[in-house]
């Protein structure tokens, strides 16, 4: 019965024309119920979107940070290579092929004994001493975390003496990289909960002060969204106005990391400034957003 009553009013509802007018008004009038409602808020407005500013400078400096830091260790990594050293009687070109083939493996360059030793003698000024140098191959790797398993898959080939690389510089560029994440991780949830707690704070003392305003609208037949919505666009509003105000010191920070870039001759990492504006403001407008959401939820049986 009730199913087909909802589809009766589905049915009828399809058939009523809309009054975009009236529809432009009841947006104008939310958009209003919002507007004052933090004119109601007042002073606490400053403090509120103050605290939240500060809290996604902070994300927002160490997220360009991160970007940075992985356009160096990218750029290192590149410069990373293992050296891999045959015997005298290896077979060069199946020792070669091999590598190639291996996964995670980018480039593998030959360079036979003879260009090495002439390099040698020339720096430094060596005559009529015999080659003493054996055909060397470089493997550049895709990533630098995967140049321990590269290097120990080389390891058993038939014809390879040695192989080397900068084992501790690669260690070092991986631990950094992995503390940079995580502190990504924690800073992006301490965000969201500091964020989201003052909002549910300020939103529960806007329903507080309406109470008896809704209690009256409620009778009235209100929508439940028409009570809501202004609400969550309170919290949204002091999330993006908080991002805006965030992305100043941002700015400053960036002149400081182009000259960082500039002075390591290490390209800057494409749209990395809007990237994090971009950001900055999605994520403060959502944890406002939320914030407000889950106040309604918990104080406002709507």
């Amino acid at each position: 019965m009730d199913n087909s009553k909802q589809q009766i009013k589905k049915t009828v509802k399809k058939h009523i024309p809309k009054d975009w007018l009236c529809e432009l008004r009841i947006v104008y009038r939310v958009v209003m119920e919002a507007v004052h409602d933090i004119k109601r808020t007042g002073i606490v407005n400053l403090i509120i979107i103050a605290t939240m500013a500060s809290i996604l400078t902070i994300f927002g400096v160490l997220f360009r940070f991160t970007l940075s830091l992985s356009t160096f260790t990218h750029e290192l990594g590149n410069v990373l290579e293992i050296s891999v050293y045959l015997k005298r009687d290896a077979q060069v070109s199946v020792v070669k092929d091999r590598i190639k083939s291996m996964e995670h493996v980018q480039t593998v360059k030959l360079i036979p004994k003879e260009e090495s030793w002439g390099n040698l003698k020339q720096e430094l000024g060596l005559h009529d001493i015999s080659n003493p140098l054996p055909d060397t191959i470089r493997v550049k790797v895709d990533k630098p975390s995967n140049i321990a398993l590269v290097f120990n898959s080389i390891k058993p080939i038939a014809g390879v003496e040695d192989l080397g690389y900068a084992k501790e510089l690669a260690k070092k560029m991986q631990v950094l990289t992995n503390v940079a994440n995580t502190s990504m991780f924690f800073v992006i949830l301490i965000s969201a909960i500091l964020t989201i707690t003052i909002i549910n704070n300020t939103i529960q003392l806007v329903i507080q002060s309406r109470k008896e305003e809704i209690e009256i609208m409620r009778l009235m037949g209100v929508s439940n969204w028409y009570i809501k919505t202004p609400l969550i666009m309170q919290g949204a509003f002091y999330g993006f106005i908080s991002s805006i105000i965030a992305i100043i010191p941002l700015n400053c920070i960036q002149g400081l990391l182009q000259n960082v870039h500039k002075f390591f001759l290490i390209p800057i990492p494409p749209y990395a400034q809007n990237v994090v504006i971009i950001t900055l403001l999605l994520i403060g407008t959502a944890f406002g957003a939320s914030g407000s959401f889950l106040s309604i939820k918990k104080h406002l049986q709507v």
